[in-house]
């Protein structure tokens, strides 16, 4: 098994390494007619695109989206959809001192060990970038999502410790971090500065919600939507911990506390996060995704060459100081498979 083709009925693949002439991503099983154009795939795309933000590398990139396959006079044909993404603005030669390197905190080394070659130049397929693909089939998704009266929207919890206080759905368009509390918004944008001064970066937590979604969804056991959700999310290379409704909290609390109490009019709380037994409640689904900060940084850091011996480096060329705002639309996307997926899977078994 490779590990580039994610879902059941909904299954996408992704190509392409970060400084190769391309990136793409073929999606099999969309149902035909879902109406579909550039114009939808490219919202999505420039969401997640650089440039525009102080946490923002300056690499300059397009992300123009082609359509290749899959679609005709607007809409999906039910064949393989096949998008491509080409890279234009990638400058290699930033990463020829780390030929023979090992950047600590990126996957140079398991890269090296699991294939026995890798690929130097901003990280190949293990980069950031290849979530330009990842975005592009998300907005497919999403296209499925919304004729079921189904919405994902994500927003910042929190970056470099500073945590959003108050929830505010129409804050979180109204800054570029996309904050739900414009206080704490303005204070994490003082403290990405800081970090970027420095030479640092900065970690962060991104909530995903969804609203809409009926009661019903989910396998038993393996297949549990919690599961997959976990498994997508963390599939984002800088995803180190996922929670779902009262997550980690939950193991602090009695289960008085923690069980949802149910009424005539349905649940009365959610700490169950709009999942139980691996199956939608028809709540409101609630994730937290854990970011951890990104590794290129530019002070020293100590490390080792490809012959074992010890060396100092410090990573230049063009980085972001944070992965926040940028991967918010990543996590949505990743959400919108999983939930496509498992539409799909339920319609099919009725």
């Amino acid at each position: 098994m490779s590990g580039n083709t994610f879902g059941t009925l909904f299954r996408v693949t992704t190509f392409g390494e970060s400084h190769g002439p391309a990136l793409g991503v073929v999606i099999d099983g969309c149902p035909p007619g879902l109406d579909l154009s550039e114009a939808d795939i490219q919202e999505e795309a420039d969401r997640r695109r650089s440039g525009g933000h102080s946490a923002s590398t300056p690499r300059r990139e397009e992300d123009r989206v082609e359509i290749l396959s899959g679609v005709f006079g607007g809409k999906t044909t039910g064949t393989p959809i096949a998008f491509l993404i080409r890279n234009r603005e990638a400058d290699s030669g930033a990463y020829e001192n780390l030929r023979d390197v090992f950047r600590p905190g990126h996957g140079d080394f398991t890269y090296a060990k699991k294939y026995g070659i890798r690929d130097h130049r901003g990280g190949g397929r293990a980069s950031g970038r290849e979530t330009a693909a990842r975005v592009a089939a998300g907005a497919v998704a999403r296209k499925l999502l919304f004729r079921e009266g189904i919405e994902v929207f994500a927003f910042t919890a929190e970056l470099g410790g500073i945590a959003a206080a108050v929830f505010s759905r129409e804050a979180i368009a109204s800054n570029r971090l996309r904050c739900p509390d414009p206080q704490a918004a303005a204070r994490m944008e003082t403290r990405l500065d800081e970090a970027r001064r420095e030479g640092d970066t900065l970690g962060g937590i991104v909530e995903v919600r969804v609203t809409g979604c009926p009661a019903g969804l989910g396998e038993p056991v393996f297949d549990r939507i919690d599961a997959d959700l976990a498994k997508a999310l963390m599939s984002i290379g800088t995803v180190k911990g996922v929670e779902i409704g009262a997550g980690f909290e939950a193991a602090r609390l009695k289960g008085s506390q923690c069980n949802d109490p149910i009424g005539p009019g349905g649940f009365k709380t959610n700490r169950a996060g709009g999942v139980l037994a691996g199956i939608t409640t028809g709540q409101e689904i609630v994730i937290r995704t854990a970011c951890k900060p990104i590794p290129s940084i530019a002070l020293p850091q100590e490390t080792v060459d490809l012959q074992g011996s010890p060396r100092t480096i410090s990573v230049q060329g063009r980085h972001d100081a944070c992965v926040i705002p940028r991967v918010i639309p990543v996590c949505e996307a990743m959400v919108c498979l999983v939930l496509a997926d498992h539409l799909l899977r339920q319609k099919a078994c009725k």
